[in-house]
């Protein structure tokens, strides 16, 4: 299974950045799960959580709204208008 390479930013900062196996967010259009190999997208995101699961097995989740969520080339850019990593 290829391996993502995940950046999650807000608008003032960036919330997280690694490697990844998989992600699932919230969009627009409902729920996506994204693993390696996913052909390109660009979704509107919805209130809501994003889940990044990390090649060490690492839960995280970002609380995210107003912004869009990029796949290509196994790169995951998620460019939130406010987002904050849930502890």
């Amino acid at each position: 299974m290829a391996t993502l390479n995940v950046s999650v930013v807000s608008a003032e900062r960036e919330i997280w950045s690694g490697t990844a196996s998989n992600v699932s967010a919230k969009t627009v259009e409902g729920e996506i799960g994204i693993y390696g190999g996913h052909e390109p997208l660009l979704a509107l995101l919805a209130e809501g959580s994003v889940r990044v699961t990390g090649t060490d097995g690492e839960k995280i989740t970002v609380n995210a709204e107003d912004g869009f969520l990029s796949v290509d080339h196994d790169t995951i850019t998620i460019v939130a208008g406010r987002a904050e990593l849930v502890a």
